[in-house]
């Protein structure tokens, strides 16, 4: 079941979705591949620090943050990855390195590459390393109000 504060978020924005049951999983590629997801769909939420300021980057689990491009997309002088010891007091409720995309719930920016926007749907970690949901592209968007840029390169 996703995070009791994520499954209250969609039903109370009465959004449809599905839950997507998987073998433990810890990759976001290992995910996709176990929950027979492609590459482009599955979400990975990588945590990274812009100017200090923590802030969730969201990507295809095929594709890797450049650092490079997202500095100069979102007009940051410094971003780097966060280690998880850094930021698992953040989301309490989750497993470590499964959080969801939702930065919104945890009051962080959210940054989506442009790659995974052209998608119809996007499927990521429910909090847990044995759950996925699915939902709309338009109903993330709609929800998060992320910020889609171009930082993504496989």
């Amino acid at each position: 079941m996703p995070t009791k504060r994520l499954k209250e978020y969609l039903d109370d924005h009465k959004v449809k979705y599905e839950t997507i049951p998987h073998a433990n999983a810890y990759t976001a590629q290992e995910t996709a591949a176990l929950s027979h997801v492609s590459g482009k769909e599955m979400a990975k939420t990588v945590v990274v620090k812009l100017d200090g300021k923590m802030t969730l980057s969201v990507l295809p689990a095929s594709y890797r943050v450049d650092f490079n491009l997202l500095k100069k997309n979102t007009g940051a002088n410094r971003a780097e990855l966060v280690s998880e010891n850094e930021f698992t007091d953040l989301f309490p409720e989750c497993e470590v390195g499964a959080m969801p995309p939702f930065g919104n719930l945890y009051g962080m920016d959210v940054y989506v590459a442009k790659t995974l926007a052209e998608d119809k749907e996007i499927v990521f970690n429910a909090g847990t390393h044995t759950e996925l949901v699915k939902i709309s592209f338009k109903d993330f968007e709609q929800l998060v109000k992320p910020k889609v840029v171009r930082f993504s390169r496989l």
